[in-house]
Formats: structure tokens, C-alpha cells, sequence
């Protein structure tokens, strides 16, 4: 299975739809390399954060992109291990005040553009699995296979409710449903690469799925393809 050729994957989705993981797996199942953009911009909202910027203020947050590296590394047993500057922030970026912003940095188009360039730089040098919410409608719109991994929001909040506290983290659930709403509204709204199913892409409810069988199911469609 390695050794076959697919081209590149593009996965799409709000919060909470398990793109990531099931990105994470798919990859790992084709050998191909894996890349979390949703990371990238986690990334650098942490760094903004830790800098005390004001998220309202988009010139100073592109000017923030252009002058931060962020690095993917792929792990064991499909981990992925992310770097901003050189320092690992792996954790850090998964906490609850970084996924409250970054909706804010990446509704940004100065941003988006400096992180896009960076994702297609990857994706043109290596065979990738992509996933994120503008993949398949702006960043790798020629990818061969595209889907939109989507799931109702009370599943939503109670997957990113379980991945917190998993953590160690105190989290409301009613908080989250809240925040993954607004969140929801951002992304969707955004004048900017709004998320939303790209043209030929494989729209996939995963409400009452298992990850493996919608991990299953990708490997089916993309191999009904070749």
C-alpha cells in the first residue's frame, strides 16, 4: 500500500469533525507525510498571545507570520511534533486560549497568504495529507482528491470536551458547544477562503462514525479512483 500512488489528499472541516485525526491515520496507512495546518495557525497564535498582541490589529500579525518559522515534524505512531522558533509547542497550542483566538489570526488575509505559501512549499516537494478548513478550495485546489469531513455540533463540542480533559484541562461542555458555534460563524463568514466543501469534494458525515471506518471509507473512494 505505501509504495502506491494517490497524489495528494486535501481534508476539510469545522472544529470537532476529526479531520486531524483521521488526516493523521490516513497518512500514516499511505506513507505519505502529514500536515496540520490547522497547527501552523495554532502556532502562531500562540506566539501572539505569548507576545501580548492585539488580535485586532492585522498589521501587526503579518508582520508577526512573516517574521515567525514554523516547523512540522512527523512523529511515531503518527504523531506530529510542531515547532515555532525552534521551540516546541506541541501542548501548548491546544490550549483553550489558543483555540479561542485563532479564528481571529486566521481570518486574516496577510497571514493566511504567508501560511498558505509555506503549506504549498511542503505540498509540492513531498506526498502529503493535508488538512484544514481553506485545503481543497484554495491551498491545493488541483489535488487530486478532495473531502469535507463535517459532524453535528452537540458531537462536536463532546469530542473537543473529551480531547481537553484528557489533557488535564478544566473545561466547561457548554462553554465549548458556545465557543465551537462561534467559531463556526468566523470561519464560515470570513471574507477571506471561507470554509466550505470544495467543488468535487466528498462530503463525509462522521456523527456516528468510528475514526478507523472513516479512514475506511477515504482509502475505498481514493483507491476506486486510481
Amino acid at each position: 500500500m505505501k509504495n502506491k500512488l494517490y497524489g495528494n489528499i486535501a481534508i476539510d472541516g469545522p472544529a470537532g469533525a476529526g479531520k486531524s485525526t483521521v488526516a493523521r491515520l490516513l497518512a500514516r496507512r499511505l506513507g505519505y507525510l502529514y500536515i496540520d495546518t490547522g497547527a501552523m495557525y495554532r502556532a502562531l497564535t500562540w506566539k501572539a498571545l505569548q507576545e501580548g498582541l492585539d488580535l485586532a490589529d492585522e498589521q501587526q500579525l503579518i508582520s508577526l507570520a512573516e517574521a515567525t518559522t514554523i516547523r512540522l515534524e512527523n512523529g511515531p505512531a503518527g504523531s506530529i511534533a510542531v515547532y515555532c522558533d525552534g521551540e516546541d509547542v506541541t501542548a501548548a497550542i491546544r490550549q483553550e486560549s489558543v483555540s479561542n483566538s485563532v479564528s481571529l489570526v486566521a481570518r486574516v488575509p496577510g497571514v493566511r497568504r504567508r501560511l498558505v505559501e509555506l503549506q504549498r512549499q511542503i505540498a509540492a516537494c513531498n506526498r502529503v495529507v493535508m488538512d484544514g478548513r481553506d485545503i481543497g478550495t484554495n491551498v491545493l485546489p488541483n489535488a487530486p482528491h478532495k473531502f469535507f469531513l463535517t459532524a453535528s455540533l452537540p458531537e462536536r463540542s463532546r469530542r473537543r470536551y473529551n480531547e481537553l480533559t484528557a489533557s488535564g484541562q478544566q473545561v466547561d461542555l457548554e462553554s465549548i458547544r458556545e465557543e465551537i458555534r462561534r467559531r463556526d460563524a468566523l470561519d464560515t463568514q470570513r471574507e477571506v477562503d471561507p470554509l466550505r466543501p470544495a467543488p468535487g469534494a466528498v462530503i463525509i458525515d462522521t456523527s456516528t462514525m468510528a475514526i478507523e471506518d472513516v479512514v475506511a471509507r477515504i482509502l475505498t473512494i481514493i483507491r476506486g479512483r486510481d
